[in-house]
This record gives C-alpha cells, sequence and structure tokens, in this order.
C-alpha cells in the first residue's frame, strides 16, 4: 500500500513537472524524492510519470492518479481535523435524557446553549422518566440527564437549574375555574384528583403527598399516571383536576383553565441536571463549561 509521503511527492512532482523544483517545494533532495516516486509506480503498478533528462510529463494514468491522490490528502486532512474537534469537545455527540415535563422547561435552554456554542456537536434526546435516566447514566448510554430530584449515587454530580411552582389544571367547567384568587390546598378535599404514579413518576407522587398531608386534605385520586401531558388530556377530558408545574402551562388545552396554588413553599418543583463523574466524553465536558 502506497503511503501519504509518496502520495505528496507525486503531487508535487506533478504540478511542477521538474524534480528539482519538486525536491526543493517538499525541503529534501532529489535521490530521495526519485526514490519515492518510484516505490509508488511499483505499487500501483503502472507509469505515472514520463521523464526523460529534459523534461516530465504525467501518463494518462497519472493524469487519472493525480486527481485521485488530491481526494485522498483532503480526505485525510478532513480526518485529521475531524478527530482534533472531537477531542476538543468542538465535534462529537452527546446523549441527552429528558423528562417529558423538562421538556418545556429547561431542555430548550440547554439546546440553544449547545447549538449557538457547539454547533458541531450533535445532540442525541431520549424521553425517560427520573429512574430509568439514573439507570443510563450509571450504564453510560446516556451523558447527560434531566431530572426530578432524586437520591444519586456517588459517581454522579447533580445541580439544580429550574425551581418553579404548581398550577392548578382545571376543566373550564370547574367550579375553581371561575375565581380570580389563588386556589386552596383545602380546596382539593373530596375532589377527584388525577395523581402521579409511585413508581414511574415518584417525585411529584411524594410532592404531592406531603402537600395534602400538611394541609391534611384528602383528595380522591381517580387515576395514577406518568406523564404531565396524559394528565393534562384527562383533565381535558373532564377525568379530573390535577397540579402540575408551571411550564406545562405552555401545552395549550382548550378546555383547561390553569391557575396558581396557595403554597407555603412558592416554587416546590425543583429540576436537576445531572452527569457521571469521569464521563470523558469532550463534548460534554464543552457543554458543561458553557452552561
Amino acid at each position: 500500500m502506497f503511503t501519504l509521503t509518496q502520495l505528496t511527492s507525486f503531487i508535487a512532482v506533478a504540478e511542477e513537472l521538474h524534480f528539482t523544483r519538486a525536491a526543493e517545494r517538499l525541503n529534501m533532495t532529489q535521490p530521495p524524492l526519485s526514490r519515492q516516486i518510484q516505490l509508488l509506480e511499483n505499487e500501483v503498478g503502472v507509469l505515472l510519470l514520463d521523464r526523460t533528462n529534459r523534461s516530465v510529463r504525467l501518463t494518462p494514468a497519472g493524469r487519472a492518479f493525480l486527481v485521485e491522490a488530491r481526494r485522498i490528502l483532503r480526505q485525510t486532512e478532513q480526518a485529521t481535523l475531524a478527530v482534533r474537534r472531537v477531542s476538543t469537545g468542538e465535534a462529537g455527540t452527546i446523549a441527552v435524557g429528558f423528562t417529558a415535563a423538562s421538556a418545556y422547561s429547561a431542555l430548550g435552554g440547554l439546546l440553544e446553549t449547545a447549538r449557538a456554542a457547539l454547533p458541531g456537536v450533535e445532540i442525541l434526546l431520549q424521553e425517560l422518566v427520573t429512574r430509568d435516566q439514573l439507570k443510563a447514566l450509571a450504564e453510560g448510554s446516556l451523558d447527560l440527564g434531566l431530572i426530578r430530584p432524586s437520591a444519586v449515587g456517588a459517581d454522579l454530580t447533580a445541580h439544580m437549574v429550574v425551581r418553579e411552582g404548581l398550577l392548578a389544571a382545571l376543566p373550564a367547567q370547574h367550579p375553581l375555574a371561575a375565581g380570580t384568587e389563588p386556589v386552596r390546598v383545602e380546596d382539593f378535599a373530596g375532589e377527584d384528583f388525577l395523581m402521579y404514579s409511585p413508581v414511574e413518576a415518584r417525585y411529584f407522587h411524594e410532592l404531592l403527598v406531603s402537600i395534602f398531608r400538611a394541609a391534611q386534605v384528602r383528595p380522591v385520586f381517580t387515576q395514577y399516571l406518568t406523564q404531565v401531558h396524559s394528565i393534562l388530556a384527562l383533565v381535558n377530558g373532564g377525568w379530573g383536576i390535577a397540579l402540575v408545574p408551571e411550564s406545562a402551562a405552555r401545552m395549550r388545552f382548550a378546555g383547561i383553565v390553569f391557575r396558581p396554588v396557595a403554597l407555603p413553599e412558592p416554587n416546590p418543583v425543583e429540576l436537576n441536571i445531572v452527569w457521571r463523574k469521569g464521563n470523558e466524553n469532550p463534548a460534554l465536558e464543552a457543554l458543561l463549561r458553557h452552561m
């Protein structure tokens, strides 16, 4: 197989059509240059240069090979540049997990940062609940996660990126939808309530249970669901009322009225960004610096 040195030597001679000038261009003497050309011709099995004491000309095979030699060198240079960009985090991929609700808050800002600061980096998105993101982060199939507060192992780093309040999501015809003051937690007593799953949506389930317990209120939990958009779809259909993150109000449902809720902690909903310590993905390191 021919070498890049042989290709470079051939291109120089083919463009100069003079061995001495080509050798000067390559900062070498003529005998080693002639040797590189001979090795190349032996490798490809054809005569590439027709040379006499007075002139050097490309053979038909040499003209065709010159096109390919230039293409190979360009590809080599591009590959070298691509590898360098990956090593500095300017290129590559970042696998990002997100919860459905985070798509309406932090995810957009994260993607805008990545697009502006690292246009050569591809973001691979996966919608996963917090539990599944933590598993994927531990296995290495995710680089970064947007999760609800959860117990994370010592191998993970977590930082809070969003704190927001809760809104009451009410069917438009519900009596509480007509008020102007914030809804009280006590107003949920005895109401048909769409609750979060204690397993797949554990964070929201435990948050709401603690709020109702503190207010000594018992709604009637009619369904247990995982995703905010599924809860809103049922609210829209008149199946009950719900509490959802403020950012969920960006989902437009004609049959839903969103009302603020009076809570002891006005912004109890948190969202964390988390990644595995020791992750050697240069693109992840670059994104974290820009964030």
